[in-house]
């Protein structure tokens, strides 16, 4: 049976619509992460089949980005811990199950930001990063559902190969 996708759920009611949507586009990406990495060991999250980004860095930038974009629509720059985090997102040996708690902290705590943002006027101006690029909180936090959605459908790419090269390995 289908699940019903979030946004026809009914669900946050009391967010303004742009908000709504973001908070809606995460909880679906939600929905496709548990589902896509299901049944992976936490060796084959490590992979790069065909040479394709890992499942564990999606699932670390996709919870790293987030707060960063966020950042930006608060109009803050990054903090040093974020910029560590942005250069550690290719590498580490955790496993499926601490990457997905990272990322459900990292949505939990983009809703409460989310919500907050979404009250503001979407014109006002944000600069991101170094060369302060112009975007508003508008922009800010459409991206965040664009981006999020975008890393999700390279996870679900990336998961699906490996299920294919597991399936079709021949038996010892």
């Amino acid at each position: 049976m289908l699940s019903v996708e979030p946004w026809l759920r009914g669900s946050h009611a009391d967010v303004p619509a742009v908000g709504r949507a973001v908070l809606h586009a995460l909880e679906l990406a939600l929905d496709d992460l548990t589902k896509w990495t299901e049944g992976l060991t936490d060796g084959e999250v490590h992979l790069q089949p065909l040479g394709l980004p890992s499942v564990a860095f999606h699932l670390r930038h996709i919870a790293r980005s987030i707060d960063r974009i966020l950042s930006y629509s608060e109009g803050n720059q990054l903090s040093h811990e974020q910029l560590a985090a942005l250069k550690a997102e290719r590498t580490g040996q955790e496993t499926l199950a601490e990457l997905m708690a990272e990322v459900e902290v990292s949505f939990s705590n983009a809703a409460d930001r989310v919500r907050v943002l979404a009250t503001a006027n979407f014109d006002t101006r944000r600069g991101v990063g170094r060369k302060q690029l112009p975007t508003t909180i508008g922009g800010a936090l459409i991206h965040v559902a664009d981006h999020t959605q975008r890393h999700v459908g390279q996870l679900v790419t990336t998961a699906k190969a490996i299920r294919s090269l597991r399936d079709s390995s021949p038996v010892a």
